[in-house]
């Protein structure tokens, strides 16, 4: 538990970490990794505020696994105890890396709306090992299988019920550019390095805070801005909507019109696109092998980078 909170604490800082490039194995872009030497901002007890809200809350509070902020308790019904505060030693508040009311960010999942048997499964599979990830070492998967080890049955239950009966919403923007604000590792995901300097973006999807420190107070609220290469909404939906003569399979036969989820099968409208990336990449690469899973592996066969990349931004861009 100790090594956990250490990981989260570095998780929930601000410093300079490793640029933002690909490199061999899975695009870097994708699963960002904090450098070694990252090293979380000190606590000097001053209270964050973020805006429209009423509370108030330390970097410590922020960073405390058994902690989920609600700047906003009026967005949502009253949180069960394993979302709000977990339970110790060892099953941590979902509401920490999910958000209170579950729009989650771009280093994992947003659950809110997401069926509650979906929830349950993917939990049972990080316990079992059929969901793992490409990039094995970044937190938020060993957070996940951590919990999913010690949670029981009726807490994930609990969890499952509270997030499936939230309304999901918009926080993404996406934008087609051929220029991206240069960015880092600002704790597993990326952040502009400042305000001016730019570089290409290639094949790339860079999604960041729209107000970095809102986010990094873990405000439900935050939203982010999604920088997609020109052209890539338009090839996306083609994919999405066609199968390219075979190559593909149309979204909509699994996860219904508009990608707004079939039964037991998650919406993925409006997602983080760099989420969607993993999880393409990872059913392609055998890290995802959940009972859900072989449904995808023709899907995604024949799909190379690019295509990832523009069937994530064309989901990115529907309302959830």
């Amino acid at each position: 538990m100790k090594r956990l909170v250490m990981l989260v604490s570095l998780a929930s800082g601000l410093a300079i970490g490793a640029p933002a490039r690909g490199h061999e194995g899975p695009p870097s872009w994708a699963y960002p990794v904090n450098a070694p030497d990252f090293k979380p901002r000190t606590d000097d007890g001053t209270v964050r505020r973020v805006p429209d809200s009423t509370g108030g809350f330390t970097l410590t509070q922020l960073r405390d696994l058994f902690f989920a902020p609600d700047w906003h308790p009026d967005d949502h019904p009253g949180m069960p105890d394993i979302v709000a505060r977990g339970r110790k030693p060892d099953v941590f508040a979902c509401g920490f890396c999910h958000r209170a009311d579950g729009p989650g960010g771009p280093e994992n999942s947003s659950l809110a709306g997401l069926p509650a048997a979906y929830i349950v499964q993917q939990v049972a599979d990080f316990k079992s090992g059929a969901r793992r990830s490409a990039a094995p070492k970044r937190v938020p998967v060993v957070l996940m299988t951590s919990l999913a080890e010690a949670a029981s049955e009726a807490e994930v239950a609990s969890a499952a019920a509270y997030f499936s009966g939230l309304a999901p919403r918009k926080t993404i923007t996406v934008v087609e550019t051929n220029t991206v604000p240069k960015t880092y590792v600002a704790g597993w995901f990326l952040a502009p390095v400042n305000d001016r300097d730019e570089e290409p973006i290639g094949r790339r999807i860079i999604e960041v805070p729209k107000d970095l420190e809102r986010f990094e107070s873990r405000d439900s609220r935050a939203e982010f801005i999604a920088y997609v290469p020109i052209g890539s909404v338009a090839k996306g939906e083609s994919l999405v909507t066609t199968g390219d003569n075979g190559r593909t399979t149309r979204c909509a036969i699994c996860h219904g019109p508009e990608l707004r989820g079939l039964g037991p099968i998650p919406s993925i409208a409006g997602r983080s696109p760099s989420y969607i990336v993993r999880q393409l990449y990872d059913i392609q690469h055998g890290e995802r092998t959940g009972p859900w899973s072989p449904l995808m592996i023709g899907v995604v066969a024949q799909l190379n980078e690019e295509d990832l990349v523009s069937i994530a931004a064309y989901a990115a861009s529907l309302t959830p």
